[in-house]
């Protein structure tokens, strides 16, 4: 687990390193900006002042109603335009915001008197002024000094196009000029603001002081700067389409001028556009004055300056995260998908930490812009991904590495399927040792020095390979694991190194199996080798320590304890019974009713001090009533009844026929401290 931790962690560091190098150097500029689109889209709605801001539209339906009642075509008298500002006149609006290049004069000059002469009279009045490459393209002297303040129309686009930032202020010849946005809010203050004229019959004073006053106003309601990236540009919240504002028709605004003119009720109430900011400007698709914002391709271009008012009066201008917090995110998200990854070993945890942890950086960022913060999704996005994908690999490599290691080391000892499951499991393998409860198997064949004296040593070798094949067959399908073999031996074992619930009842069932196969395959054997195949099988269950034992150059795993003794002690007593299985007390014990059992003695074995009861399966057709009652004549020290029953038993029971024998001879001569133990002289 530390290994994987200290892996997890560098390869998180070298995403974060990668990403980092990325972001400053602005390669993934472009799909940072998508996913800032995203954000703007999804997380669009009205602020605190977006009820002080109007629009009045010059639609495509204001221009066909005016060609079609006044005669009328496209470019408008500009004595229209004095309609419109006449009305907010009336209104009372607070400013007046004109997206309007007003840049050449009139063919007619009463034209732009008559529109001078509006906005001298109607509400403070923002006018738009045009920089680019350097060079200013001023509105005529008519607009120009009669304004109350001008105003940069500068999209400021990113180089995709797409307006999301605005620079607050434009700086021409030593004298900076407000973005049209706050050009509204200057002209409703009470700051004396010069006027501006091409003649340069005019001056006016640096609004720099101004801008960066904003903060201090009342209007503002914000306590805080205007907050500006490191291009020195303001990010705009949007506010979602222009239908979060108050939105009036030119058409609507011209009848109801007229209408007051003439004592008629107004289509509009002038009322409704009372202290409010009004903007005006074009949105019919012909006039081309549409623009791309993370809102829509085709925004209306004085939409972009009313949201940037609407940001400053409501204080929640976005603000760009300082490099280092960026940095820190990028490698605070790597590492926890390094290490998350590393430790990702299976397909389930792997698709879980993909799933949690790549859209981490898009929630982190979500929430983050909720709060007024741009906080980069793409850099920190590709840094999850390459600390997943490299922790994958390097998963892949170290894990597939383990599994191989794994499989060459268990498939000589277990079933395939128990490998595969140990594979997909490695941390159940514990290299060394560890104490757990086995049930161990061990098998012997009788008489086999008599067997190998008779037989060369290729028909030898070929006996063994045939008779263990099919035992060790019957061992693994019982879900065992051999230990080794010892010649003719088999030394088996349950509940290691995977977990068995049901140890007890796989191995005696294999004990059971193993001499059912061999009964089957005595009669071929005799014919192919002349000799007829016997085993005798013990088994026992207990603790003992199990795990890879050895050398760091060779290895195996195996067992240590004393109930592998046990159960080694029990193959052998198997003659002084002339049995064929015999199972420890501890076992049967832990056995379910699929299996019969017969209780056969109460043995002190070599090498142990306490004696031990031992079993024999039993077929189920067997009554295990007749010899169960001589037993227990022979426990009570009724040897002359026990012998009888016994006798009685023997022609079909070659252990009743021992315990007869042996009733008969104690109780010619019975022991005084009789206790029933069967004690045995011999390994």
């Amino acid at each position: 687990m530390h290994r994987k931790l200290t892996q997890g962690t560098a390869i998180g560091l070298a995403a974060a390193l990668l990403a980092t190098l990325l972001h400053l150097s602005g390669a993934l500029s472009r799909l940072e900006a998508v996913t800032w689109d995203w954000r703007a889209r999804a997380m669009a709605a009205p602020g605190e002042a977006s009820d002080d801001i109007a629009f009045i539209f010059l639609d495509q339906a204001s221009l066909t109603w005016v060609e079609e009642t006044m005669g009328l075509g496209w470019p408008w008298p500009r004595e229209i335009y004095a309609a419109i500002i006449g009305f907010c006149q009336s209104a009372q609006a607070r400013s007046l915001t004109f997206d309007v290049l007003f840049t050449e004069a009139s063919e007619y000059a009463d034209q732009d008197q008559a529109l001078g002469a509006a906005i001298a009279a109607g509400p403070p009045f923002a006018g738009a002024v045009f920089f680019e490459h350097g060079k200013a393209t001023f509105p005529i002297p008519e607009v120009a000094t009669n304004a109350t303040v001008l105003g940069s129309v500068l999209g400021d686009a990113d180089p995709d196009g797409i307006i999301r930032r605005i620079r607050p202020s434009v700086t021409h010849e030593g004298i900076t000029y407000p973005t049209l946005g706050l050009a509204a809010l200057l002209a409703a203050d009470t700051h004396p603001l010069a006027r501006h004229s091409p003649q340069g019959d005019g001056g006016t004073s640096d609004l720099r002081p101004l801008i960066s006053d904003l903060s201090r106003r009342s209007e503002a309601k914000t306590d805080l700067p205007l907050p500006l990236d490191r291009s020195g540009r303001a990010i705009l919240r949007w506010r979602g389409d222009t239908s979060a504002y108050r939105i009036y028709s030119a058409q609507s605004v011209i009848q109801s001028y007229l209408r007051i003119q003439s004592g008629e009720k107004p289509v509009v109430e002038p009322e409704t556009l009372k202290d409010k900011y009004v903007f005006f400007g074009f949105t019919a698709p012909g006039l081309m004055d549409l623009r791309s914002t993370p809102i829509s391709p085709v925004y209306p271009g004085v939409g972009v300056h009313a949201t940037l008012l609407d940001n400053a009066l409501s204080g929640d201008l976005m603000r760009e995260l300082p490099a280092a917090w960026s940095v820190l995110c990028i490698l605070l998200v790597a590492m926890v998908a390094g290490i998350t990854g590393r430790r990702s070993t299976t397909t389930w945890q792997v698709i879980l930490a993909c799933a949690a942890l790549l859209p981490l950086p898009l929630v982190l960022a979500f929430g983050t812009y909720a709060g007024g913060w741009w906080l980069p999704v793409a850099a920190p996005t590709l840094a999850v991904a390459l600390g997943l994908s490299a922790s994958i690999i390097v998963n892949y490599a170290m894990e597939g590495r383990q599994k191989r290691f794994i499989k060459g080391a268990f498939k000589q000892y277990l079933n395939p399927a128990l490998v595969d499951r140990l594979t997909a499991t490695p941390e159940s393998l514990k290299l060394g040792g560890e104490l757990r409860e086995l049930s161990i198997f061990f098998s012997d064949v009788a008489g086999f020095t008599g067997i190998s004296e008779h037989l060369g040593p290729e028909a030898l070798t070929s006996l063994l390979n045939t008779y263990l094949t099919a035992m060790t067959n019957i061992i693994l399908e019982e879900g065992g694991t051999i230990d080794k073999y010892e010649g003719d031996a088999i030394i088996a074992f349950w509940n290691a190194p995977l977990d068995l619930p049901d140890h007890p009842v796989r191995a005696v069932r294999a004990a059971i199996r193993c001499q059912a196969k061999l009964d089957e395959m005595r009669p071929v054997l005799k014919e192919e080798y002349g000799k007829e195949i016997h085993a005798r099988i013990g088994v026992n269950t207990g603790p003992v320590v199990v795990g890879n034992m050895g050398s760091d150059q060779r290895f195996d795993y195996t067992f240590l304890g004393d109930a592998g003794n046990l159960a080694s002690r029990l193959e052998g007593i198997n003659k002084q019974f002339d049995t064929a299985i015999l199972i420890s007390e501890y076992t049967a014990a832990k056995l379910d009713d699929s299996i019969s059992l017969q209780e056969i003695s109460r043995v002190r074995v070599v090498g142990r001090k306490e004696p031990v009861r031992v079993f024999r399966p039993l077929p189920e057709s067997t009554d295990p009533a007749p010899f169960a009652a001589a037993l227990n004549a022979y426990y009570e020290g009724n040897f002359e009844e026990a012998a009888t029953q016994f006798t009685s038993l023997a022609p079909a029971d070659p252990t009743a026929a021992i315990y007869a024998a042996r009733c008969q001879a104690i109780a010619q001569n019975p022991p005084e401290d009789w206790n029933g133990v069967w004690e045995m002289t011999e390994k």
